[in-house]
């Protein structure tokens, strides 16, 4: 036989190992992806093209998507899933699907469009997963412990005062009140997380202000848009850019506080780590003291922790104020009950973390905002393994969300559920069952600084409550609802207020 003969006979067993190899592996992929449709077979969803899935469904505005989210929960049942390419991402929104799943102390990785975040919080609380999360959760913990909440009560009522002199420029006329709650926010989570003055109420120029506003707008505009969910095409574009220039304002400014922060702290202390006396109590001094010199948490750990604790803190109680001076400003009959309750459990006395926890229809009336307009209107979660909701086995590889807003509005625990109703969370009102209402998720992963963010939007509530009457301009039914990490509206939240002692003085002259 020739040389030629050889290897070309050579060559075909190659070409056919070769080829037998790829057909196998096409085999199991074929088999897997099966099983994996499969498992999915009787969750519905809406028609579907082959490979781009449901994604030239949601094509559209961030309003439009909420909207059809709602649309095809009531079209299709109680879960339902949407195609994005070959990914499933499926709905629920019924306490008998979501308890399985926040109960789970498994499936507690938040979806892959988290990664988003990661460029500006690395990997805090809201992104990290597994034993770095657990290790980190409790770490933090005590960090919100009611001993700590009554020096930052402080700050809230330092900052909220701010808050109501720089409204009283908007007096009788309708105004956006978002911007403002957001800029008292930033301010009290920028004292409280690094313990700087920001001035962001004074100052809304400031360039770390204005970084932090445009990079939480491009993240969520990402996690609704399926087309940038690339890194490649995204940093061509010039959300892109602008997403990587609020990044470097950010980090040089968080690491500046902490450098300085630093220096003043091991000064302050003078090198006694453990000497409570001389302590600032923000949240990074705290974080300074548990890195142990960096052998527990470095530099880049603590600025993951305070980029976390300001984005989601200001983000969360901004919306929260936002829309519970907007639903007391739809009915007003609720503001009297809050002040008369205030007049006769504190009289004329000062606030405190304990004797706020008393005024039960200004907790009602917060807890019934967050269940009509939830802080996070949509809680998702990636599977890594088989989890079994509502009789169908979910399989590795979905993305599971939870739809809060439909889920507070369940007529079987909310009668009624589109009506603003207080009643409903007053002590003494019907008990809900585990996992009904969730407003700050629930379970291992829930958000570690709700008492915190209760008590500043309590603080805030009442304060101005006590400074202006405040009325809402649009009605339920002409709200925008758009579903970022948090839940807004496209119109913002336009209020009036009028200061209370002059409605009292008109009364007297009347």
């Amino acid at each position: 036989m020739s040389v030629t003969a050889v290897l070309f006979s050579g060559g075909s067993w190659v070409t056919v190992f070769l080829s037998t190899c790829l057909l196998s592996l096409f085999l199991v992929l074929l088999t897997q992806r099966g099983k994996f449709l499969y498992a999915l077979r009787n969750v519905p969803y809406p028609t579907a093209l082959p490979v781009i899935g449901n994604a030239y469904q949601l094509n559209c505005t961030q309003e439009d998507f909420f909207q059809k989210l709602i649309k095809w929960a009531y079209q299709f049942g109680d879960i339902y899933l949407v195609w994005v390419g070959l990914r499933p991402f499926i709905f629920l929104y019924r306490v008998e699907a979501v308890q399985p799943l926040l109960s789970s102390s498994v499936h507690i990785d938040k979806s892959l469009e988290y990664q988003y975040l990661k460029p500006w919080l690395g990997e805090g609380l809201v992104t990290s997963t597994g034993e770095k999360w657990h290790f980190r959760r409790k770490l933090l913990t005590p960090t919100f412990h009611s001993g700590l909440l009554e020096v930052y009560l402080k700050t809230v009522k330092e900052e909220t005062s701010i808050l109501i002199s720089c409204l009283e420029k908007e007096v009788g006329k309708w105004f956006d009140v978002v911007p403002y709650a957001k800029r008292a926010a930033l301010d009290i989570i920028c004292d409280t997380a690094m313990g700087y003055k920001l001035n962001a109420q004074k100052n809304s120029k400031n360039e770390y202000i204005k970084a932090i506003d445009k990079i939480a707008s491009i993240v969520q505009m990402r996690f609704v848009n399926v087309w940038l969910s690339s890194d490649s095409v995204f940093k061509l574009t010039k959300a892109g850019q602008e997403h990587d220039n609020s990044i470097r304002v950010i980090q040089e400014f968080v690491d500046k506080v902490i450098a300085e922060r630093k220096i003043e702290w091991k000064h302050k202390c003078d090198g006694n780590f453990n000497d409570p006396t001389k302590k600032r109590r923000a949240l990074l001094d705290l974080l300074l003291e548990m890195s142990h010199n960096g052998t527990v948490l470095s530099d880049e750990d603590i600025r993951e922790e305070v980029n976390t604790f300001m984005y989601a803190g200001h983000d969360t109680m901004a919306t929260s104020i936002s829309w519970t001076l907007y639903a007391l400003g739809r009915y007003p009959q609720y503001q009297e009950k809050i002040l008369e309750e205030y007049n006769d459990v504190l009289g004329s006395g000062e606030i405190t973390l304990e004797n706020i926890q008393k005024l039960t229809w200004l907790e009602a009336c917060i807890k019934e905002q967050w269940r009509l307009f939830p802080v996070a209107p949509l809680i998702a979660r990636q599977i890594y393994k088989p989890i079994e909701i509502m009789g169908n086995q979910i399989p590795p590889g979905s993305t599971v969300l939870i739809n809060s807003y439909l889920l507070h509005r369940d007529p079987r625990h909310f009668p009624e559920p589109h009506i603003y109703r207080p009643e409903r969370f007053l002590p003494d009102g019907p008990k809900l069952p585990p996992y009904a209402f969730v407003p700050f998720s629930a379970g291992s992963r829930n958000c570690i600084g709700w008492k915190f963010a209760t008590l500043v939007i309590k603080v805030a509530i009442l304060s101005m409550l006590k400074a202006f009457h405040v009325e809402a301009l649009d009605r339920e039914e002409q709200l925008r609802f758009i579903s970022e990490l948090v839940l807004v509206s496209a119109n913002g939240l336009r209020l009036k207020i009028t200061p209370r002692e002059r409605e009292h003085s008109l009364a007297q002259d009347s």
